[in-house]
């Protein structure tokens, strides 16, 4: 407002200015004139002064290479007075060496000599001579008189370290001389006599000769001295010179000075009497062309001023809005605002007035920044525009959650070169943010992870030191400029921030949202099916955009230019051009924004009936995006979709899909969806008909309390015959729904068949989506590698993920082949990775990149620490590399979510492909048989055996491979065997049939048992598995008669390689669980498991912002509300060990396992009652959710069972809701037992977190009682033909436990011995089991399968014990049907 009143103001005194400017003009003229002939008398001044520095300066330098030469010639004379000297050194350090070896000792021991050689007297002798005082040599040099000399020893030897050297008298050394020239006179030869006399001559000899070195540097050092003296002289005369110098020069600048200042007056002077000229020609056109600015200025002054009463509580909103907005989603940003803050700044005791229709967006930006922003790449929809404003307008750092990258695209592209671009632990990084501090640059972070490097702490809390003038990395001090910025960014989708990150930044959620992806989208199919419709709006926007741009940059220029101006504002030419520029513009705007209103709303209408495959297109992605949650490989960006879905995940993906279709038109009615994916049955209830378990009619109870489903319980109970055979029916999705049921709709139906017949729902949802979408979508098909290779391109590679006993990379050699790419060509680059190969990898990898080539990255999963630097070298590479360029990329899936380390980067630009090996029992056996040919039958001498066993290895090999579909009855654990075990066997039979004259066959199913598929097993019960399919297959009864394989296959005879497979083709019956062995129940088991994983996975993948939707189904927060309440309020009191522990007389075996249950159950419980209660706290507001709580959150809405309780409870499949009663159930279990800790008639085994202990304290308590040694002891199980409540106490040995169950048969009660289940009976209950101890050496193990015990159906690390059971078949059997007890199922 100030601007434009300062604008209307500046206006209004425009014409008084004029005459002002007139007279101001006249006198400027005058004062040029007298400043031009000022600055030429300067000039004359100015030249005689620089002669004379000329002249001084020309005598200086000649005084300058006098001095150079002395300087020189002093170097010289000093470096040889320093050579001479040296010389000197080696006979100084000699003497002194000398002087080391005399020492007391050895000198009184010199003196001691009674009359010493005359080699020793000449040496004291000549030491007397070289040290008689003033040159008087004395005459007495006898031995007697060296003896006195040396009378003080320490004084003697103090008189040698102190001789002075450098002044010997010239007598001393001429008396010397016969000494020195005696040839006996030297160290060698006296030491031979006295080591004290050697170190005296020594020192004698060297003395002398660094003297005489000495006495020759002399006359040099005087003359160098001399030199010195001539030096300073020289010296002294240049720096008088010089100073003369500076002084000139000094008084030469200050005339410069002076000549410069008058020149620039004068020409500021002449500047500004043009100046003054110009502005009297523009004053007239500013004050003509503002007439129509000035009435518009005066009508936003006015409306302004109307604003001013909610201005603060307008500003309260949009910092509000800035400060808290950014993460949440568009609803939610509304919700709150409009629901929340508005309401609340209304019914204050002291209302704060805010305008009504207020829209933060108007106040923080206009138009021209919004139409800037989207020219720049950022999405069109308001949720952006909004990120974007807050990102521009917040004060805090801004962190960008942008898990599809176009937040950051956006930044990149309007920021450009100004942007510095940085990664966590880059080389460098640390580096590059200082120099940006210091510069006051602006640098974004990318890829940030959930912790950030505490070393960035100080700057992303702003902590700077000495008055904002210093900030801390690490423990250095950089420099802080303000003008710096930073810009964090995640590409995590729900990334779980540290409470101090998120109050040190503003985070900003730029996760693309269905809406505004469905508008970026629906650009995309008009601009592939109407490109010039397209074109010609996007044309129109940029158009339109830029006119706004336009407009708003040269108003606001205007006005600014208005408003600051000073007083000679008139005479900015700039103002008054830019003002006609306006003008001019705006006209021609106005005119083409009419044209385009009727153009755009034409294009609008057209566009429209694109929308519902935009619609279509938004959803499919946003499906995609959830499928992360099954498998970390299923990573996409917008851009590239795929074809990388594995066959397990099709149905699930195809589901997901079709739901969400029906849902988005209102097809579905949500609560029933709910009641599919979920399957609330009721617990605790009995079916009153044989046919259903009390599990599905706890189901159909649910189902009938809901309005379209009622009755249906009582239905099913009245017409119990004709619903029996329904539900008994083999394909009963393919079968008319008994009475009126059959007239309810598709999705009604799938809701009951989810009850009756669960292990039919897989075929029941794929017939549901082809009723709803169409064939196409359930039918499999091939995939056409060259139509795929036609999508790829430079920054596009495909990305094949392997299965194993499937080479994809065969596609892309063919292709390759076609198009002229191969080895021999030398532009078709293989590298396989492993140790070493990354830089082999990196050198294909640029070569390609230059010339076009091609390059296959195989088994890129195997170098982990690389992946992020090819990822880096795959992004640098997409843009400008060759345009024949391609990558092609293979890795192995990772098992788990915890081993995944593809990054997301190459998976989100990839196109993924999956080529999976055939399954069933037909494919396997012919793809087994597929590694050999006609040569390989014929090449053994003992063609029959040879032949026989390997078709029986071959169809072992399929079983093995294929049984794993049966989950943990099939294998406990997947392990990987693979083509190369089958061709190993092989030779090894060839091998040894060749070498014995009998078939060994023991030694061959142990050798393929235990070493060639035995090496990959690490179960024992699936070894035993293994070893028991070789001893059926492969034994001699093979080569007599018929083997049958499985049920209806016999083994060939001696067929060709081609008969063989003709015999699969024709005999093979068709795929069910015999095959394998196991009972037709295992398939109805698998079935029921994967469709329970099905429904599972997509109720995870529905939309977590809101509930099912409307139609009465409460919200997430609602349901796990009510949830953690009533579990709190159901869960008893902890144990109190020390109570219980007072009331037990005699800690027995038994009492003792009580315990340890009582503190694990303790354990579980506290925290259980903790995680609810910080929960209950999160929902509250009262505590910050963290990713735990949020994880808790979802557990208890998805009826799963918590993390953390998990860690500290029993081993269990059930749902949560199942979890809990049965958690209940062990505390009443425990609680009756601690009661008076006597063993109950009947102990539930299942109730246990611990079995085996409790197994384990029966042995303890028989080897009490009978002195047993308890490793000599082992468990018998009796199994007894009654229930539970057919005892009223314990046995008096040993202990009664049930609830146990059977799966893969069942137990015959009558006979007592294991036999076939019943169909559909997949888990019989056992009877109550006797279990007593007894020495190992009389247990009858005849006719017994060892039946392992197992805690849950998955089996693996949830073993028991093993319990022998009656059989009257063959134990082979019970091992291939997996046959096993279960404590939960």
């Amino acid at each position: 407002m100030e601007r434009l009143e300062n604008g209307l103001e500046k206006l209004n005194s425009t014409s008084a200015q004029v005459d002002e400017l007139k007279a101001k003009l006249a006198a400027q003229e005058v004062e040029l004139k007298q400043k031009n002939d000022d600055a030429d008398k300067l000039i004359q001044v100015v030249g005689v002064e620089t002669e004379k520095v000329s002249r001084e300066k020309a005598i200086a330098d000649e005084e300058e290479q006098k001095v150079a030469l002395i300087t020189q010639e002093v170097e010289q004379k000093q470096k040889d007075c320093e050579e001479d000297l040296a010389k000197a050194e080696p006979a100084l350090e000699a003497a002194q060496a000398a002087l080391n070896t005399l020492n007391k000792k050895n000198l009184t021991e010199l003196r001691s000599f009674g009359s010493p050689p005359s080699a020793v007297s000449n040496v004291t002798a000549a030491v007397m001579v070289l040290m008689a005082p003033g040159g008087k040599i004395p005459k007495d040099r006898s031995w007697k008189a060296a003896k006195t000399a040396m009378a003080r020893v320490d004084g003697f030897l103090d008189s040698l370290i102190k001789f002075d050297k450098e002044n010997i008298h010239e007598n001393c050394l001429k008396a010397l001389q016969p000494y020195l020239q005696d040839p006996k006179f030297k160290p060698e030869f006296v030491t031979t006599k006295s080591s004290a006399a050697a170190g005296l001559c020594s020192w004698v000899v060297n003395i002398v000769r660094f003297h005489e070195v000495y006495c020759d540097v002399e006359p040099k050092r005087q003359a160098l001295s001399k030199a010195n003296a001539e030096l300073a002289a020289a010296q002294d005369k240049l720096a008088s010179v010089k100073t003369k110098i500076a002084r000139l020069n000094e008084n030469l600048g200050k005339l410069t000075a002076k000549f410069e200042k008058a020149t620039s007056d004068k020409l500021k002077c002449q500047q500004e009497a043009e100046a003054t000229a110009c502005t009297i020609a523009l004053a007239n056109r500013l004050v003509g062309g503002l007439t129509a600015e000035n009435m518009r200025w005066a009508e936003a002054v006015k409306d302004i001023k109307q604003q001013q009463s909610t201005l603060c509580g307008d500003i309260l909103l949009i910092t509000a809005f800035v400060s808290y907005l950014g993460y949440f989603t568009k609803k939610y940003r509304q919700d709150l605002l409009d629901g929340i803050w508005k309401p609340y700044l209304q019914q204050l005791k002291v209302p704060i007035p805010v305008t009504p229709s207020l829209d933060p967006l108007t106040m923080l930006t206009d138009d021209a920044d919004v139409a800037a922003w989207q020219n720049e790449g950022l999405p069109a929809d308001r949720m952006s525009t909004e990120n974007a404003t807050i990102l521009t307008n917040c004060e805090r750092w801004p962190l960008m959650v942008d898990p599809q990258l176009q937040g950051i695209k956006w930044i990149k592209t309007k920021y450009g070169e100004d942007l510095q671009v940085i990664r966590i632990g880059q080389k460098g990084y640390l580096d590059t943010i200082e120099r940006a501090l210091a510069a006051g640059e602006l640098v974004l972070i990318e890829n940030l992870e959930e912790s950030v490097d505490p070393v960035l702490g100080a700057l992303l809390g702003r902590e700077t030191i000495k008055k904002g003038r210093y900030i801390k990395i690490g423990d250095k001090e950089c420099d802080f400029n303000p003008a710096f910025r930073l810009i964090l960014h995640t590409k995590l989708a729900n990334p779980h921030f540290q409470p101090e990150l998120q109050a040190q930044c503003t985070l900003i959620n730029f996760t693309v949202t269905r809406d505004g992806l469905e508008d970026q989208l629906l650009a995309a199919v008009v601009n592939m099916e109407r490109p010039d419709l397209e074109e010609l709006k996007s044309d129109l926007t940029k158009q339109q955009n830029g006119f706004k741009i336009t407009l708003k940059t040269l108003e606001d220029n205007l006005l600014s230019r208005l408003s600051s101006a000073s007083g000679n504002f008139l005479g900015d030419t700039a103002l008054v051009e830019n003002l006609e520029i306006t003008k001019q513009t705006a006209a021609e705007i106005e005119e083409k924004v009419q044209e385009s209103k009727v153009t755009e709303t034409k294009i609008n209408e057209a566009r429209e009936h694109y929308r519902p495959a935009a619609a279509r297109a938004s959803l499919l992605y946003f499906t995609m995006n959830d499928l992360q949650a099954i498998h970390p490989m299923y990573q996409f960006s917008l851009k590239y979709t795929t074809r990388g879905l594995f066959e397990c995940d099709k149905l699930t993906y195809t589901a997901q899909v079709t739901f969400q279709i029906l849902l988005m038109s209102k097809e579905i009615n949500t609560v029933e969806l709910d009641f599919l994916l979920r399957y609330p049955a009721h617990t605790r209830v009995t079916s009153p008909v044989e046919f259903l378990s009390n599990h599905s009619w706890g189901g159909i109870k649910a189902l009938s309390s809901m309005e379209e489903f009622r009755n249906l319980d009582r239905d099913i109970e009245g017409s119990a015959k004709r619903w029996k055979k329904f539900v008994e029916s083999e394909c009963p999705e393919k079968e008319k729904f008994p009475q009126e049921w059959k007239n309810k709709s598709a999705l009604q139906r799938l809701c009951i068949m989810r009850a009756i017949r669960p292990d039919r729902m897989t075929y029941a949802v794929r017939d549901f989506i082809e009723e709803k979408l169409g064939s196409k979508y359930v039918v499999g098909r091939s995939l056409d590698f060259a139509t795929t290779f036609e999508e790829s391109g430079p920054s596009t590679p495909i990305f094949f993920i392997l299965s194993p006993g499937v080479d994809p990379l065969k596609d892309v050699e063919k292709q390759g082949k076609k198009l002229g790419y191969t080895f021999n060509n030398r532009n078709f680059h293989n590298v396989s990775l492993g140790q070493g190969q990354e830089v082999v990898a990196e050198q294909a990898l640029d070569l390609a990149v230059k010339e076009g080539h091609w390059v296959i990255l195989q088994n890129i999963h195997l170098v982990a620490k690389w992946l992020n630097s090819l990822e880096k070298k795959l992004e640098q590479h997409s843009e400008g590399s060759h345009q024949d360029f391609r990558v092609f990329i293979s890795a192995e899936p990772a098992p788990s979510f915890d081993s995944h380390i593809l990054p997301q980067g190459i998976l989100e630009n990839s196109i993924k492909i999956t080529n999976e090996a055939p399954t069933g029992m037909h494919a396997n056996l012919h793809k087994a048989l597929d590694n050999f040919n006609q040569d390989t039958l014929e090449m053994c001498t003992r063609e029959n055996e040879f032949k026989s066993i390997l078709f029986a290895l071959c169809y072992f090999h399929a079983v093995v491979a294929e049984r794993r579909k049966f989950g943990p009855q099939g294998w406990n654990r997947s392990y990987p065997f693979n083509t190369g075990d089958l061709t190993i066997s092989v030779n090894v039979l060839y091998n040894y049939l060749e070498a014995s004259s009998k078939v060994p066959y023991d030694d061959l199913c142990y050798l393929f048992g235990e070493i060639m598929y035995g090496g990959h097993i690490t179960d024992d019960w699936d070894r035993r598995l293994c070893k028991t399919y070789l001893e059926e297959f492969i034994k001699p009864e093979m080569m007599e008669g018929e083997l049958l394989l499985a049920p209806g296959f016999p083994l060939p005879g001696n067929m060709d390689y081609n008969g063989y497979h003709q015999y699969i083709d024709d005999t093979l019956p068709p795929e069910s669980p015999y095959l394998y062995g196991l009972h037709p129940n295992a398939e109805i088991g698998f079935l029921t498991q994967t469709s329970e994983k099905l429904f599972h996975i997509v109720l995870e993948m529905q939309p977590r912002d809101t509930s099912m939707g409307e139609g009465g189904v409460v919200t997430r927060e609602e349901t796990v509300k009510a949830l953690l309440e009533e579990m709190l309020e159901k869960l008893m009191d902890e144990f109190n060990i020390a109570e219980l522990m007072a009331k037990v007389e005699e800690r027995t075996p038994y009492v003792v396992v009580a315990f340890q249950e009582c503190e694990r159950m303790n354990i579980l419980t506290s925290e259980i009652k903790r995680s609810l209660k910080e929960l209950d706290l999160g929902l509250k507001g009262e505590l910050t959710m963290t990713s735990d709580v949020e994880n808790l959150q979802n557990a208890l809405f998805m009826d799963m069972v918590p993390e953390s309780w998990i860690k500290r409870a029993y081993p269990s499949t059930a749902s949560l809701g199942t979890w809990f009663a049965d958690l209940l159930t062990r505390i009443k279990e425990l609680e009756a037992w601690t009661g008076d800790f006597s063993l109950p008639s009947a102990v539930w085994l299942a109730g246990f977190f611990n079995p085996q202990s409790f197994l384990t304290a029966i042995m303890q308590s028989a080897a009490r009682k009978n002195e047993w040694p308890l490793d000599k002891m082992i468990l018998q199980c009796d199994v007894t033909k009654k229930n539970r409540e057919d005892f009223a106490s314990p046995p008096r040995e040993g202990a009664y436990v049930h609830g146990l169950f059977m799966e893969g048969a069942r137990w015959d009660t009558q006979t007592g011995i294991i036999t076939d289940a019943r169909l559909k009976e997949l888990t019989p209950a056992m009877p109550v089991i006797f279990i007593r101890a007894i020495p190992a050496d009389k247990q009858d193990i005849r006719s017994m399968y060892p039946c392992p015990v197992y805690k849950t159906q998955q089996r693996g690390p949830t073993y028991v014990w093993t319990f022998n059971l009656k059989t009257r078949e063959n134990p082979s059997k019970w091992v291939l049907a997996g046959v096993a007890l279960l404590l939960q199922i």
